[in-house]
């Protein structure tokens, strides 16, 4: 059975370069790297899709064309049952981490973030590895900087990177790709010990 793996982010030309779509952000970089196939649209699951090999795995990439909230649909017409999804992998954007670190989990909670949670409904499962790439603003200590009420938040995630974040968004956005490949080739352990090591 290929690989799933899932960028998650907003479609749209306005939202290209907005920090939801930082999961989208790696997948078409990783497409574009390991020369896989152009994403085509795919109507049943309103999704851009490409097949291609990645880490000797074949593999299809998955950009959602729902809105974030909405992701699980795409992500259930290509991962049909939880046994499934444990060959998951979703990247998507994080405000509990700031620009320029990512984290790998797997079988987490979706720590709020709706497009995650749409996906453990859709798909009745937690168990699936996921890329959190970092978008907060640096705080203190460079922990993430938190965003109190709910309109801030919004206006963050769908605020376009400032280009003064753009070479440490460069360096994590490389980073989650290759995690990726070291999940396809090597698995989740490998991976995340790849991905958690400053």
């Amino acid at each position: 059975m290929p690989l799933v793996m899932v960028g998650l982010g907003n479609p749209g030309k306005e939202y290209e370069k907005t920090r939801h779509n930082a999961g989208r952000m790696a997948l078409e970089l990783l497409a574009k790297q390991d020369k896989l196939e152009d994403f085509v649209f795919n109507k049943k699951a309103n999704a851009l899709a490409a097949d291609g090999v990645v880490g000797g795995e074949k593999t299809t990439l998955v950009l959602p064309e729902t809105f974030m909230n909405a992701s699980g649909k795409a992500v259930a017409a290509f991962v049909k049952t939880p046994k499934a999804a444990k060959g998951m992998l979703v990247v998507h954007d994080d405000l509990d981490l700031p620009v320029g670190t990512i984290k790998m989990v797997f079988a987490r909670g979706s720590g709020g973030h709706k497009g995650v949670e749409s996906i453990m409904r859709a798909i009745k499962t937690k168990d699936f590895a996921r890329i959190r790439v970092g978008v907060a603003p640096a705080g203190k200590k460079n922990q993430a900087k938190k965003l109190k009420d709910e309109e801030k938040v919004i206006k963050h995630v769908i605020g376009a990177f400032k280009s003064a974040e753009e070479p440490a968004l460069k360096k994590s956005l490389k980073k989650a790709v290759e995690a990726a490949r070291i999940f396809a080739e090597s698995g989740i352990e490998a991976a995340m010990m790849f991905a958690n090591t400053k």
